[in-house]
């Protein structure tokens, strides 16, 4: 691929993703959505914030590991515990990673 072909797919790229973004933007204050739509979509963020994390706690080695030895699903679900305790974020991510590197360099 020639460096002229990687800027028309960069810029084609850029234009397809600016058109969808700017469309929803655009009708988002003009439009009402239905209310069981509005309840659904409170839903997503965790439920990509969940397909993003969990292949990564449960498959860090690309085979799935449930053991107690998977340093990243034991601090994960350490770091769980920490947020449904205290509901603090960034009490969550320094404990969550502090306890992350020591259980990881002791295993």
């Amino acid at each position: 691929m020639t460096s002229n072909q990687e800027l028309i797919l960069i810029f084609g790229m850029f234009a397809v993703t600016f058109a969808i973004r700017f469309i929803m933007f655009a009708v988002a204050g003009k439009m009402q959505l239905p209310k069981p739509l509005q309840q659904a979509l409170a839903y997503v963020p965790p439920t990509v914030l969940t397909a993003i994390i969990v292949p990564s706690l449960v498959l860090p080695q690309g085979n799935v590991d449930l053991s107690w030895q998977n340093s990243y699903l034991v601090a994960g679900v350490v770091a769980f515990v920490i947020a449904l305790v205290t509901r603090n974020l960034l009490l969550t991510i320094a404990l969550g990673l502090g306890f992350f590197m020591v259980y990881h360099h002791l295993i």
